[in-house]
């Protein structure tokens, strides 16, 4: 328990110095909804594991629509990892996610790439306008 006192203390120090804290993988091992309240988070980070059938699977899709909406709740930003196909996007966009990473956009790209790939616009390299 002290440790987790400690650590609830150090990031709120840290927010007081400005610093934006994001709790990654929400949703899957030791995240904790009550970590929500007791710390302050200002981004969560929804894991890929709820996206990857997100098209074909209700409960995913009530999983992360439930957090989008909590977030929004509590003032909190929501990132979702694992973004791969254009449905996946659509069903993030419909539910008002701003945030999205994954291989649907790019795949890792050494420092030498990624001047020219910030230089070819988005709406070119893809149909679904962000």
């Amino acid at each position: 328990m002290m440790d987790a006192e400690l650590s609830t203390e150090i990031l709120k120090e840290l927010n007081d110095y400005g610093v934006k804290i994001s709790l990654d993988d929400f949703g899957t091992g030791y995240s904790s909804l009550s970590y929500l309240k007791l710390l302050p988070i200002h981004k969560l980070k929804i894991d890929r594991s709820f996206i990857t059938d997100i098209t074909m699977n209700p409960s995913d899709q009530a999983i992360v629509a439930t957090i989008i909406s909590m977030a929004k709740h509590f003032n909190m930003n929501v990132i979702v990892e694992g973004i791969e196909t254009q449905g996946q996007l659509d069903f993030l966009t419909e539910n008002a996610c701003k945030e999205i990473q994954g291989y649907y956009f790019s795949h890792p790209l050494p420092a030498t790439e990624v001047e020219k790939a910030f230089f070819t616009p988005v709406r070119k390299r893809f149909d679904h306008p962000l």
